[in-house]
């Protein structure tokens, strides 16, 4: 058995000599940072290490390291084992995230309560949302809000599920037990808040991903991480929350919003049913911006959906000097010829690019011409020497990139324009698709609809500048919020309501994309960035 001390927190825990660092770690609930959930991709889950105890340095983190990280005694966590006692340093704290927890509410008649209360949930990816209800008056009287503790398995659904599929014997349990014990710490959390006892909840309901919500109920989600990706259900699910572990009331009813397939969940489905689209008249885009793009149109009523896999990228992810929305995340940029202007969530100091961060600047380098349409860097050597631009161009080896920071040092490579374009194809393919099959022109489009913790964030300058949105949503825009949420609170309070959602799930027809006729030709079309102004 081996010691692993984290300095600068007390914190001590003991581990088998041979057990993966990054494993270990999370298994103790210490945050590293592990988008590529230990794959040796990222590059991202850095530590110090104060004391020997780890097998040595590997091929893989000598060319993911800088030479001055290797010199200061950095490592992977993912790519060292434990050999004996060892003392780490860790580089980032875990830092205060923004949670998206209000949006759009169209009226509408709720049943009649004699008392009670009752908890609505949305589940993402990425965060949590909970919220407790009076059930006699319809009011919120109190929200909590956490990232989602599965993160130690992955950052998004396929690592998630890859952690399944490695491994079999525990994997389902411990992805449940993770959601299902957030759920409990959220709910302790209102009811001390409101003074209201776990006992006096009647029904609990949960509005999630599909990949979310098999793993809340504890159903193997492996069929979603390969062909022909079908869910093991869809349909609408009712049973008492202690089934699952949820802390409340022995007859405490919970309620899983139904979905509509692999990719199109119960949040969508409720995104839907709140902007009432199977009642528009017109032609109304609504949409769903993260790692996966979900999108619905609404053709006088008719409902057809894709998805379309985004990437990591549009949340701050897979980008060189990306992070998630929190403290320190550069959010928007304005490139000027007497410098760069950043705006940062907390007005602090910057620590990296979020999502939004991300396409606002390289917006801003379509404009300036530093990248062009094609996505490629202007040549250095092709700019006066006088020219502004000139000194934010910096050559790494053969490769450009745009610095927008020196301390902290903050770049935009060449690679994280090209994950830029990927989202961009992916969600403008999806559009086009829809429409194409619908026999719609973009200018035909009436509205476009932004639900969701991403899209919130997101100015329309950046959607349409980046292209990401067709030029002809200008001016058709509008943002939702979190309609996830708002979709299982109208169910809470109606019986009518969760009919009218299941009815509706029915109804919305999906489309897969990779199907299409021609469908690599319009993803790399696509995928070509617009003149920005």
């Amino acid at each position: 058995m081996a010691e692993i001390k984290i300095r600068h927190g007390g914190r001590h825990f003991i581990c088998q000599n041979g057990t993966n660092l990054l494993d270990a770690l999370l298994e103790a609930g210490v945050f590293v940072d592990n988008p590529c959930n230990g794959k040796g991709i990222c590059g991202k889950c850095k530590v110090k290490v104060l004391s020997e105890g780890l097998t040595p340095m590997t091929a893989s983190e000598e060319r993911l390291l800088k030479p001055e990280e290797i010199s200061e005694g950095v490592r992977l966590a993912c790519m060292a084992e434990v050999t004996g006692d060892v003392e780490i340093g860790l580089l980032k704290k875990e830092r205060k995230h923004e949670v998206l927890t209000k949006g759009y509410l169209p009226a509408f008649e709720k049943d009649n309560f004699d008392g009670g209360y009752g908890v609505v949930i949305d589940i993402g990816t990425t965060t949590v949302v909970t919220a407790l209800i009076d059930l006699r008056t319809g009011e919120e009287i109190a929200s909590a809000s956490m990232i989602n503790a599965q993160k130690r398995y992955g950052l998004d659904v396929l690592t998630r599920i890859t952690y399944e599929y490695e491994h079999p014997d525990c994997g389902v349990r411990k992805l449940q037990e993770a959601i299902v014990n957030s759920i409990n710490g959220m709910i302790e959390e209102v009811c001390k808040e409101t003074a209201v006892s776990r006992e006096e909840i009647r029904e609990i309901d949960v509005a999630a991903n599909c990949t979310m919500m098999h793993m809340l109920l504890g159903v193997d989600a492996r069929s979603l991480g390969k062909s022909p990706y079908k869910p093991e259900f869809t349909e609408a699910k009712e049973l008492l929350a202690h089934e699952i572990g949820i802390r409340a009331a022995e007859d405490t009813k919970l309620y899983c919003l139904p979905q509509v397939s692999a990719y199109i969940g119960a949040d969508i489905v409720a995104g839907a049913y709140v902007c009432q689209l199977w009642k528009e008249q017109g032609n109304v885009l609504f949409i769903d911006i993260g790692t996966n793009g979900e999108i619905v149109l609404a053709n006088h009523g008719r409902l057809t959906c894709c998805s379309c896999a985004a990437g990591p990228a549009l949340e701050g992810m897979n980008i060189s000097s990306g992070m998630r929305a929190a403290e320190g995340a550069i959010e928007d940029v304005e490139i000027m010829e007497q410098g760069i202007r950043l705006r940062v969530i907390g007005n602090g100091e910057p620590a990296g690019l979020c999502g939004s961060g991300i396409l606002a600047v390289v917006k801003e380098l379509l404009r300036t011409g530093i990248v062009k349409k094609t996505g490629v860097f202007v040549k250095k050597e092709k700019l006066e020497e006088t020219d502004y631009r000139y000194p934010m161009i910096r050559m790494d080896g053969t490769k450009r990139e745009f610095v927008l920071c020196e301390e902290p040092q903050i770049v935009v490579t060449q690679g994280d324009v090209r994950q830029v374009q990927l989202a961009k194809g992916a969600i403008l393919s999806g559009f086009t698709v829809l429409l194409k099959k619908a026999g719609l022109r973009m200018e035909e489009l009436d509205k476009v609809m932004i639900a969701g913790q991403f899209g919130a964030h997101l100015p329309a300058e950046s959607l349409i500048g980046t292209g990401i949105l067709p030029q002809e949503a200008a001016g058709k825009l509008s943002y939702v919020g979190n309609s996830s949420k708002t979709g299982a609170y109208m169910a809470l309070l109606s019986r009518r309501v969760k009919q009218e959602i299941e009815t509706l799930a029915e109804k919305m027809e999906y489309m897969e994309l990779a199907e299409t006729e021609n469908y690599e030709r319009i993803f790399a079309e696509s995928m070509i960035f617009s003149e920005v102004n």
